[in-house]
C-alpha cells in the first residue's frame, strides 16, 4: 500500500534519432488522422508556391478524405480557420 507513494515517476522515453530510417518507420505506423495532425503542426513553417501563387501553410486545412489527405485553402472550401477541427 505504501510502496505506491514512494515509487519514482517514470521518465519519458527519449526520442533521439539514430538513423533517418527511424523517422520513416515511425511515420509508417501513424494513421491518416495522426498524419493530418502532424501536417497541421508542420504547416506552420510551410510556404507553398504554385504558379506564382503563394499560400502559407497555416492558411491551409488538412482533412482525411477516404484514403488520402486533402489540403485545401479557405478560398476553395469557403470555411473559416476559426472553426474547430474534428481530429
Amino acid at each position: 500500500m505504501f510502496n505506491k507513494a514512494f515509487k519514482k515517476k517514470q521518465t519519458p522515453v527519449s526520442y533521439q534519432i539514430e538513423h533517418p530510417n527511424e523517422v520513416v518507420e515511425l511515420f509508417s505506423r501513424l494513421t491518416l488522422h495522426h498524419q493530418v495532425a502532424l501536417l497541421r503542426l508542420m504547416s506552420r513553417n510551410l510556404m507553398v508556391n504554385i504558379n506564382g501563387d503563394t499560400t502559407m501553410g497555416y492558411e491551409m486545412n488538412f482533412e482525411v478524405n477516404g484514403a488520402l489527405i486533402e489540403a485545401t485553402t479557405d478560398e476553395s472550401t469557403g470555411e473559416s480557420l476559426d472553426q474547430p477541427s474534428d481530429t
